[in-house]
Order: C-alpha cells, then structure tokens, then sequence
C-alpha cells in the first residue's frame, strides 16, 4: 500500500467568494492549525539548495507527537506526557526552518540532528584508512566536530515514505564530502508506537572503505519549560567506565574505571536510595570537569550478556518538576552525555525563550570520538565502514511517568522498564523484548 506524506499544518485561507465593482471584500484572517507542540507548519516550508523542506508529525493512541524536518533529519518537538497527564514539549529547538538552517548568520545548532558522517570529534580532522591519509574540513579548534561544517544536520533529507507513526529519511553523501572518502547512502528511520517508545533506526552503505558514526543530537529537558535548567534532574547512566579527553576534548585513548563518589559515576549505589542528580558533581573539582566545563564525554556502556533479550539499557533520566522519565536503550557501545555547558543565552528558541547554560542534556549513542585515530588501542571501537556491509544502529527513547515505573502500567500497556514482552508492538520494532531484525549488537573490542 503506497505510504501516505503528512505535511502537517495545512493553511485554510479564507476568502470571500464575490468580488464587487469598486473593492474586493474583505478576505478573513487565515486560519493556522498549529501542532499540538505549537508549532506553525508552514514557518517550516522553504527549498534549500534546490529540494523541498516540510515539517512531519508523529503520533500515537496516547496523544504523544513528535514533529519532525527533513532539514538535518532533525527532532523539533516531542510532547510526552507527564505524572498530570498533561503533554510536554521535553527537547529544544527552534519554532522556524531559518533558524536550523543558519540563514540569518546567528544560530546555527545541532539542535535534534541526525548526525553524520562521524559524531562527535575526529583529531586534528585527519585519519589514516587502508593506508590512504584524509584531510577532513575542520570546524572545531582544529579538529572535525560532527562531520565538519556542513555535516548531514545541515542538509536536506529525502523522505522515502511517511505516515502517522513513522518517517524514513534518505540522505546520499558524495565522495569527498568534507573530505571523507567514498559516496554513503545513508537512512533514519523515526518510529512512534502506542507505548510511548520513539524508535530510531540508522543504516548506511558505502562504495569505498570509509567511517561512519550516526547518533542524534536532541537536547532533552524532561520538566518541559527550558526556564528550568536540567541539574535537579536524575541520571542513571549504565557505564562502569569513560573516556578521558585532553584540554582539546580529544579521548587520550585511556579509559577510566568510575566508582562511587566519582563525579562521573551515575551507576546505582548499592544502599544508597535514588538517584544522582546531574548538578551533584557538575562543578566538582576535577580536571576532566573543567576541560569539559561540566559533561562533555563519552562513557563505556556496560557489555551486555550474551542471552539478553533486551535491548541494552543506556539512561535512565528523570525530573521531579514534571515526573517524566526517559529511558533509552542502544545497540551502541558508548553515549555522549553533553550537559548543555556552552548554550549561554544568546540562542532564542521555541516561544521565544532564550536557552540558558545546562537548560538541556544530550544522550547521544555512538562508537568512541576519535575512533578513526584510534586502531591499534585495545578495547577501542571500530568505525569503519566497507563496501558490502551495512551500518546498522538503533536507540530507543521510551517515555514513562515516575507513578508508571513505581505503580505499574497504564492501560495502553506499559509496565515498568518497558513495553511487556509478549504483546503487540504495533508501529516498529520491538526495543524491549527480541532485537530487531538487523539491529547489531554492540560492535566488538578489538
């Protein structure tokens, strides 16, 4: 059955149906049908180098949207509901296509993006693969940051097919984009079930060895008002390890072993009820701290045994303003946490408010930064990509309130930890239960 496009946000205009000799009557005010979010569908209308930019909506049987642009193939909103079940908007952005796009010099973000070639930070913006040494366009003090300056955030998507639950987006690399070899298809798939899970799908094929490192960049702040910062916020993040950076934010290639009263560790203590709050250690006096000024690393997500069903659990984040808990889960084998150090005002976002320092976190699920320098160190991650396989990757951001995980499922069939395993999962995958076909494992320690 041929998929069915949503471009929400159609505008109805008015207009009187006669027109008199002397003057036309006067046309009504046009009628904008705003999404749940707020959002106006058509300041999300544009063409940028030659292809068509729409907003998308996502949604569900509970009432959660999700709204998404072809534009970076990014998350512009996600309403989730909270312990009131009242609908928050829980990540930030930008109520307009322009801002995204940078088109008025001041605001370019990674904001929601799909990004690629390679997350996060490649060394000096250099790497040597099969012998063959690249020179990568620089971005970030000397390095290549989120795939140089204009990295897959700030391109056009194609969209393959959409409906009311899912979208899969298509983006075609060329070789020698910001100087990575070989040309990659790559695709993001978006899907939102009735158990308030977001699935996120990646896949990339490639005609010459390359790397390649997909994630998203959303900036989560669970009490839905970014007037909050997120540093009352609870952690739990499933890692026994991190990755050290210099002052550059480049991993050293040593890895950390974290244990309690380490500001870095976010694991459950045992005795010690509840969980770590983010601004607990934020400031601590630590010199991984201040080269980050706050979280700016990467963290070694625990292997998983090799009979779990599940997929691997990551975060576990949790505001007490609104009771929302985000629970995310990944075939990948670290995540990025970014506290939001270096938002400081100057970016106005959705209604007009202004993102201050630590108003947002990003969980971003991905191979080690600098994993293209990073060969011949032991238990590092392989990123390399080569003609005839696939790149495949999957993160989940389940959505649950604080009464569901303590008191048990609502009635669309949640229950604590997620979605039971022996039910329908209508609309995509199953994240808690058998991975999906063509979800990988985490990739193995050389």
């Amino acid at each position: 059955m041929k998929s069915k496009f949503m471009k929400v946000g159609k505008i109805i205009a008015v207009t009187a149906p006669f027109l008199l000799a002397a003057c036309s009557a006067p046309q009504q005010a046009k009628e904008v049908n705003l999404t749940v979010s707020g959002l106006d569908p058509e300041q999300f209308v544009d063409t940028i180098n030659g292809k068509p930019i729409a907003l998308y909506t996502l949604t569900n049987e509970n009432g959660m949207e999700v709204c998404i642009t072809n534009l970076g193939a990014r998350i512009v909103s996600i309403m989730a509901p909270d312990k009131d079940g009242n609908l928050q908007d829980v990540v930030l952005g930008f109520d307009n296509v322009k801002s995204y796009a940078n088109l008025d010099g001041k605001t370019a973000s990674d904001f929601g993006a799909a990004i690629g070639r390679f997350a996060n930070r490649i060394n000096k913006g250099k790497f040597t693969l099969d012998g063959v040494k690249y020179d990568l366009v620089k971005n970030d003090h000397g390095n290549t940051l989120h795939g140089g300056p204009t990295g897959w955030q700030y391109q056009v998507y194609d969209v393959l097919e959409a409906d009311s639950s899912s979208i899969t987006l298509q983006i075609v690399s060329p070789d020698g984009d910001n100087g990575f070899p070989g040309q990659v298809t790559a695709k993001v798939t978006y899907i939102l079930n009735d158990e308030n899970n977001l699935v996120i799908l990646y896949n990339a094929v490639t005609d010459k060895p390359t790397v390649i490192n997909m994630t998203n960049h959303s900036y989560f702040n669970l009490s839905g008002d970014p007037n909050n910062t997120i540093l009352e916020d609870s952690l739990l993040i499933f890692a026994d390890k991190m990755t050290p950076i210099d002052n550059n934010l480049i991993p050293t290639g040593e890895f950390r072993e974290l244990k309690p009263g380490d500001p870095f560790f976010f694991m459950p203590e045992r005795g010690k009820p509840g969980m770590k709050l983010i601004g607990e250690n934020i400031n601590a006096d630590d010199e991984q701290i201040k080269f980050g000024n706050g979280y700016d690393h990467n963290w070694v997500l625990m292997t998983p045994r090799a009979e779990m069903r599940d997929l691997p659990l990551c975060c576990i984040m949790m505001s007490p303003k609104s009771g929302i808990v985000l629970v995310e889960r990944t075939s990948e084998p670290g995540v990025q946490v970014y506290s939001g150090n270096f938002l400081n005002g100057f970016v106005t976002g959705k209604k007009g408010i202004k993102y201050q320092q630590r108003t947002g976190i990003c969980l971003e699920t991905q191979r080690y930064p600098d994993s293209p320098n990073k060969g011949n160190v032991k238990n590092w991650t392989d990123c390399v990509l080569r003609p005839g396989e696939e790149y495949n990757s999957i993160t989940v951001f389940e959505f649950h309130t604080t009464d569901e995980m303590l008191n048990g499922p609502r009635k669309h069939g949640m229950r604590p930890g997620g979605p039971r395993p022996g039910g329908p999962r209508p609309g995509g995958p199953r994240p808690n239960g058998p991975r999906p076909e063509g979800a990988p494992v985490p990739p193995p320690a050389k």
